[in-house]
């Protein structure tokens, strides 16, 4: 079911928009069934998890860490991942940069965004982002690259909501990119929607859509 899974998302998503694969709590085998199906982006959410599935796993598959990180984990993942989603202060944002450094590398970056109601979810305020770029640590980093934005909308069955929320990040993405990015290519992405909304997150901007149960099935 994996591969049928995975050709519908794929056949449904436009080819300008990644497909992360989220593999958390799944095992090896899975990974390696929708691999054989020709994917090759897959998000953890842990840090542990994706460095033991790493060991294990082909060697070309780009690892994208989309949970919250503490910076006493990024150590441990800096040599490989390809993407970290969720940088919510600068604070992460600096050790990411030392420990890219201290492996000879530039790791991809962006950085998360609170955009859902509710208190619990992890990110910064626009102005948080703000202070991020405008800071003299920041532009002194000569090992991460921001490459965008991430936001995990609100849990709610309300779709007039969820896309508020995604139109607003879009909205903000705009504002950043014009004022911080707007030579720099990389600076592209917009790391929205899941199995529920990925499809309110696509017509909203979204060029990244994280999607774990509609491809590998339920925890």
């Amino acid at each position: 079911m994996i591969k049928e899974n995975l050709n519908k998302i794929l056949a449904e998503i436009p080819k300008d928009v990644t497909l992360v694969a989220v593999s958390k709590t799944k095992p090896a085998s899975d990974i390696e069934e929708a691999y054989a199906a020709g994917q090759r982006v897959f998000g953890e959410n842990k840090v542990q998890e994706m460095v033991e599935k790493e060991a294990l796993l082909p060697k070309d598959i780009q690892w994208h860490l989309i949970g919250h990180v503490q910076t006493n984990k990024v150590k441990y993942v800096a040599p490989f991942v390809s993407v970290i989603h969720a940088v919510d202060s600068l604070k992460l944002l600096i050790e990411i940069n030392k420990q890219a450094k201290k492996n000879d590398r530039i790791i991809e970056c962006m950085l998360q965004m609170h955009i859902a109601e509710e208190q619990s979810k992890f990110g910064m305020k626009f102005d948080e982002i703000i202070e991020v770029f405008n800071s003299n640590k920041f532009v002194e980093m000569q090992n991460v690259s921001i490459i965008g934005l991430m936001g995990m909308a609100t849990f709610t069955d309300n779709e007039e909501q969820v896309r508020e929320e995604f139109s607003n990040l879009e909205g903000d993405f705009n504002v950043v990119k014009s004022h911080f990015f707007k030579f720099n290519e990389n600076f592209k992405h917009i790391s929205t929607g899941m199995s529920g909304d990925y499809k309110i997150a696509i017509e909203e901007g979204s060029t990244m859509v994280r999607i774990g149960s509609s491809i590998f099935g339920g925890r």
